[in-house]
């Protein structure tokens, strides 16, 4: 078997003469959703790899197009290593930056008074998935089992990535693998639980409840363990499941439980990330949601009791193919198991996102929570009127279970409707077809051209059951914290311009689907 180090070796470390730029570095060390199309030049999530300071973004639940402060700091930090070497940053100065990135995101975070909080960083939130699956381990002794609530609301790798198993055909650090092979001798278990019935309604909480505690009583009375995903937020923004019925969960089965909070889409305040590491649960964000760096970015906060169970373990070899040493903090066993890889496209994405989160951690609490109110206020009261959407059933976010914090992480960011036929027409609601027909059509100027028509982007379709027979999808249109900092920086006009965009953006969904149904199309 060929390593995951031989295949790291790209064109320009090869030849300093040719180096990189930094659009080429932002697409590198990932995956194929990565991967630019030829025609388009877009990845998988619709993204350039630069800045489209003409497109509205209001996709950040899937990926969005990074903007300009973004580019200029990633930008900055390629010119700094290869400044430094034209070859790029050798494994040591890469561990350098990386801990940098770490005590960046330890201060922005407001946790130094937590005492010695580690930070794994990897490609993506699926890769960090599959990293805290090896991490918390399965053995012949004590047997694993992942339990996530609603993995179609998370990511689609992440059920393979929890059971162990490649979840893809390509690793961040260049090596092909098989997908849907185990990455070590042995596998997890994995059993996923619904938050949502069959026509995408909400189960009720009680329900899952006894769901969860069904699989973690009959695992753990045949000697093994469990290891709950906790959603925080899912792809529709969702909690789930409820953080009283996780703390429930806990309380039950103790040691042999073990909660991550998968928070990829980093719509937290600094006081609930706190919360839930006060609790000892490890958090799993991305730079790429809601903090809208560019895609492939992903860090594990592991809190001090935590990273004291976990430091010593080993890991299997196969993630040679998807994690470098200098990714794991200082003195955790399992980075010794992993090659001396660079990957400079992560740190470059990370830079990114930081250059976000500070420029939003730097305004006034009140303000941030006034927009976030104010914006969910105006979107909702739009797509309420609008008889081509209906709103998919989500909760209210609730972290009292916890103790966190009040403020604009309680208030939606991510707003998800479905689809409805013209009135007068079919019925019922687009199909999955017609509904990503609609979201493609977005980003494109219209045809035939329209004075003013704007460009946008919404959150890709989320697959949430069935209505009269046919699958139904919804699309979301999403706060982020970019738009929060343009709508606080430029005062009432700012504010005006950002709410103006998102609801013309709902105009020409609406528009374009209205064009569909009467057209025939379901």
């Amino acid at each position: 078997m060929i390593e995951a180090h031989e295949f790291a070796v790209t064109p320009w470390a090869k030849s300093p003469q040719a180096q990189p730029d930094t659009r080429q570095l932002l697409v590198e060390g990932g995956d194929a959703r990565l991967a630019l199309d030829p025609i388009t030049g877009k990845n998988r999530y619709g993204c350039p790899p630069c800045p489209d300071p003409a497109m509205a973004d209001f996709a950040s639940s899937t990926g969005s197009v990074i903007s300009e402060r973004g580019f200029a700091a990633a930008d900055a930090l390629r010119a700094r290593l290869f400044a430094a070497d034209p070859r790029g940053p050798a494994a040591d100065v890469y561990a350098q930056e990386l801990q940098r990135v770490r005590e960046r995101l330890i201060a922005l975070c407001g946790l130094e008074a937590l005492g010695a909080v580690d930070i794994v960083f990897a490609a993506s939130g699926t890769d960090l998935h599959l990293l805290i699956s090896e991490l918390v381990g399965d053995t012949p002794a004590a047997p694993l089992t992942c339990i996530d609530v609603e993995p179609e609301e998370t990511g689609s790798g992440v059920p393979a990535a929890l059971a162990g198993k490649h979840f893809g055909g390509h690793a961040p650090l260049g090596a092909p693998v098989v997908q849907g092979a185990l990455i070590g001798a042995a596998a997890p278990g994995f059993v996923a639980v619904r938050c949502r019935a069959a026509d995408g309604s909400l189960r009720p909480t009680a329900e899952i409840e006894l769901e969860l505690d069904t699989v973690a009583d009959q695992a753990i009375r045949a000697g093994g363990r469990v290891m709950l995903a906790v959603s925080d937020v899912s792809k529709t923004g969702l909690i789930s499941p409820s953080l009283k019925t996780v703390m429930a969960f806990k309380r039950r089965f103790g040691a042999a439980a073990e909660v991550v909070i998968d928070a990829c889409q980093f719509r937290l305040t600094p006081e609930s990330l706190r919360a839930y590491l006060a609790q000892g649960f490890m958090v799993a964000v991305t730079g790429s949601k809601f903090l809208t760096g560019p895609s492939f970015s992903s860090a594990l906060f592991v809190p001090p009791a935590a990273a004291e169970r976990l430091r010593d373990r080993l890991v299997s070899p196969g993630l040679r193919a998807y994690s470098a040493r200098a990714e794991w903090p200082r003195g955790w066993v399992a980075a010794a198991a992993l090659p001396d890889a660079v990957n400079p496209g992560l740190l470059l994405r990370w830079e990114a996102a930081l250059a976000e989160l500070e420029a939003f951690q730097a305004l006034p609490r009140a303000d941030l929570d006034a927009f976030a109110a104010r914006f969910a206020k105006a979107v909702r009261e739009h797509i309420a009127a609008e008889p081509m959407f209906e709103f998919l059933e989500v909760r209210p976010l609730d972290r009292a279970a916890i103790g966190g914090g009040a403020g604009w992480d309680l208030i939606p960011t991510i707003f998800p409707f479905l689809l409805r036929h013209a009135p007068g027409g079919e019925g019922g609601y687009l199909s999955l077809a017609a509904t990503q027909d609609v979201y493609r059509g977005l980003c494109a100027d219209p045809f035939p051209p329209q004075a003013d028509a704007i460009r946008g982007r919404l959150g890709q379709p989320v697959m949430c059951g069935e209505r009269g027979g046919r699958p139904i999808s919804a699309l979301r249109l999403c706060n982020s914290a970019r738009l929060m900092v343009e709508a606080v920086e430029g005062g009432e006009a700012g504010a005006k311009a950002v709410i103006a965009r998102a609801l013309a953006v709902l105009d020409r969904t609406a528009l374009a689907a209205r064009r569909l149904s009467q057209g025939g199309r379901v």
